[in-house]
């Protein structure tokens, strides 16, 4: 039965204890999740290569985590694979930077879309479509003569008008579609030596190695509050056991009422101090002399120096009031 409260625990003693617990499970989990692998196309192998330190910034303790490496070994063909694979891949990424060389020059003269393919396209549209176009209006100008629309009348020249305007149409489409025809055929061909490098330096990349997944174990989180309040609680609920067996003694001389208690320190014997009363005052564990029985109460000497009234003096023994001594106490 103690005097005070109990002090809770350090905080950071216990989290220092959950943490290294955690840190040494993590740590064996990984090394039981790091398992060597052997295939008929190569081989995986764990290997520790070290270990770097980590401060908990709670407790500012520190833990030694090991470092581990994965090392993923070919087969002997597999590895022959890869080295021609390689060989090639340097080879093409040669011959492209070797072409790549011009592209300085070539790339500074803009693409020429001249007239040159669209005068060639007219002269052949022209060959197809002047010898039609001349029959059709042959044929015409026949029938509106047999229809009796004479050459030089408002009919026959509306209906001349009209012919000419489709023929006029005809040829513009054929200038168009000649244009973008020659302009797509220029732009091919400038496009052609871009695309040839391009293709070799696609050709040429280092492929990237497929790195093993590796076994990430997760130290849990400390529960630091779960752990202080549980072992605080467990203190305090002794503690206020201890105090209601304390109360339970001091109700008992509350009912002994107004009357006088020999407490002098001289009259008793295994005095041991226990704690103290809800106001402060030392609370004893003590025998009469000549009295087997252990009690439990003040020392005159003790009240007589807080509240001197409330102690009596009777034939040169001290005696307490309790009454006085211990009032709003209770």
């Amino acid at each position: 039965m103690g005097s005070k409260a109990p002090a809770p625990p350090d905080p950071k003693e216990t989290s220092a204890s959950q943490t290294g617990t955690s840190v040494s499970t993590a740590i064996a989990n990984a090394m039981l999740g790091n398992v060597n692998q052997n295939t008929p196309d190569g081989s995986l192998n764990y290997s520790q290569t070290g270990t770097y330190s980590y401060k908990d910034p709670y407790t500012g303790k520190s833990y030694d985590i090991p470092q581990f490496t994965a090392t993923q070994t070919l087969s002997g063909i597999g590895q022959q694979t890869k080295d021609q694979t390689d060989q090639a891949q340097l080879n093409l990424g040669k011959i492209a930077n070797n072409q790549s060389a011009f592209l300085n020059d070539y790339l500074g003269k803009p693409v020429d879309l001249n007239t040159a393919t669209e005068d060639k396209i007219d002269e052949l549209g022209r060959a197809r479509l002047d010898p039609q176009f001349a029959r059709q209006e042959e044929t015409m100008r026949t029938n509106l003569i047999n229809r009796g629309i004479r050459e030089g009348s408002p009919a026959f020249t509306a209906a001349m008008s009209d012919f000419g305007q489709n023929k006029n149409d005809a040829y513009n489409s054929l200038y168009l579609n000649g244009r973008a025809q020659g302009a797509q055929e220029a732009l091919a061909q400038r496009n052609q030596p871009l695309n040839e490098i391009s293709a070799l330096m696609s050709g040429s990349q280092v492929q990237q190695p497929n790195f093993v997944n590796t076994n990430m174990p997760t130290i849990p989180t400390t529960d630091v509050a779960g752990n202080i309040n549980q072992n605080y609680n467990q203190r305090l609920q002794a503690w206020q056991q201890g105090q209601a067996g304390t109360n339970g003694i001091l109700g008992g001389l509350f009912g002994l009422g107004s009357s006088l208690i020999m407490s002098d320190r001289r009259t008793k014997t295994d005095i041991r101090e226990i704690g103290e009363t809800k106001d402060g005052q030392p609370l004893y564990q003590y025998r009469y002399k000549g009295s087997p029985m252990m009690q439990i109460g003040l020392m005159a000497q003790d009240v007589q120096d807080r509240d001197p009234d409330a102690v009596v003096d009777i034939g040169g023994i001290l005696h307490v009031d309790y009454d006085r001594a211990l009032e709003g106490v209770a």
